[in-house]
């Protein structure tokens, strides 16, 4: 069985590849094609937030909507980069987001 794949900084994936996770340190402007080389070959993609923040914003949701691989933005060691925020997003597409 092939392993999970976690896309992010060295720092955390020393404690996912301590679990069995694939860790890849993408290059910048190399995100969007590690995110698909990960998709092709893993049954669980695991991207930081940090890594989420340099993928064009469509070819993420679609990763993230994706039945197969399930595919997961997790917060970065450093905090910097925020989570997206999914349900305010979902919110605002369908028209549920109230007004402030």
């Amino acid at each position: 069985m092939p392993a999970p794949v976690y896309l992010g900084d060295e720092t955390s994936g020393a404690g996912f590849a301590l679990a069995g996770v694939l860790v890849r340190v993408p290059a910048k402007g190399a995100e969007s094609a590690a995110l698909a080389l990960a998709r092709a070959e893993a049954p669980l993609v695991l991207v930081s937030a940090a890594i989420a923040a340099r993928v064009p914003e469509p070819e993420l949701r679609r990763a993230c909507l994706a039945l197969a691989p399930l595919t997961v933005v997790v917060p970065d060691l450093a905090g910097i980069t925020p989570m997206p925020d999914l349900a305010a997003e979902l919110g605002r597409e369908l028209g549920l987001e109230t007004p402030r």
